[in-house]
């Protein structure tokens, strides 16, 4: 079994992730969506609800591609991570040159821990490859639509949290 690590912070899911997950359950039969705990970046949603999000978008993906997705909080390394739930890849989305870079780094690091764990990296479709998290948030707090960047029961969420 090809056992796929989708990771983030996912604060919230955009449709920019569930994008590049309709696409790795392509390369996968069973795709894990790493929701990093990841105090440090101060999330506005806590991983209870983060994960809940997640499980529930991915229920839908998982009936429309017929690949078993699973949401797991995780707080240690990427590669322990990928250890943790037996995945062979990694999965990681690109949105523009600045993510190349950060993650030409992190594949060396976690290549240094272990070359048999593969990262592979997906580009969501173009008119969702400008959604990033922090701006959708960014948006909803100063009364934007974020309709076109969300999927609708994590717009009702999001604007609840924020008012």
């Amino acid at each position: 079994m090809r056992i796929g690590l989708y990771p983030g912070t996912f604060d919230p899911i955009t449709l920019g992730h569930t994008d590049i997950i309709r696409r790795a359950c392509a390369l996968v039969d069973r795709l894990v969506i790493g929701v990093a705990i990841n105090t440090g970046k101060g999330p506005l949603f806590t991983l209870e609800e983060r994960v809940a999000m997640v499980e529930a978008e991915c229920a839908k993906l998982s009936a429309e591609t017929g690949t078993e997705i699973v949401a797991h909080p995780f707080q240690n390394l990427l590669i322990d991570c990928a250890h943790d739930v037996g995945a062979q890849i990694i999965i990681r989305g690109l949105r523009a040159v600045t993510d190349f870079e950060y993650e030409y780094q992190m594949v060396g690091m976690n290549r240094a821990m272990d070359d048999s764990v593969e990262t592979v990296f997906l580009m969501a479709e173009a008119r969702y490859q400008a959604i990033a998290s922090k701006l959708v948030k960014e948006i909803a707090k100063l009364g934007g639509d974020v309709s076109k960047f969300v999927p609708e029961d994590v717009r009702h969420k999001l604007l609840q949290k924020i008012d």
